[in-house]
């Protein structure tokens, strides 16, 4: 796996403490040679800016917005964006969504799919499917 794709709304968009922990793995995961990714099936527009944030940052390496793009998770016209944003291919890529309809289109196209419920256990998930080491 190279590359980890992740959904905002329920996931990134939790408490302070929680993004800042999530900045971190992204980090960690870059370090490593990870590709990554949010995919969020915001509109777009002025209202996505936050979600844009984290790219114009550096946290990420791209934003695709369902909006922007013209397809939604669970198409696979979604997935594929992302994953060609991060120019990798579908089965190289980790889904990380809180929904447990887009995790399971996900792993259909071929990709890992992890349902989020709490960032403790994703954080774990992550770290092993990417060999991450660290505290998060």
């Amino acid at each position: 796996m190279r590359g980890l794709i992740v959904d905002y709304v329920g996931v990134l968009d939790g408490t302070e403490e929680d993004v800042k922990r999530w900045r971190s793995l992204f980090a960690a995961a870059k370090a490593n040679g990870v590709a990554t990714a949010i995919l969020s099936n915001d509109p777009g527009g002025p209202d996505a800016e936050p979600i844009r944030e984290w790219e114009y940052r550096g946290i990420v390496d791209a934003v695709i917005l369902s909006g922007e793009v013209g397809a939604e998770k669970p198409e696979r016209a979604a997935f594929q964006a992302a994953a060609d944003a991060i120019e990798l291919p579908l089965n190289d890529c980790v889904m990380v969504d809180d929904g447990i309809l887009n995790v399971r289109a996900a792993v259909d196209f071929g990709m890992v799919g992890i349902l989020y419920t709490v960032f403790d256990r994703s954080s774990v998930e992550i770290q092993a499917l990417f060999d991450i080491e660290g505290e998060f």
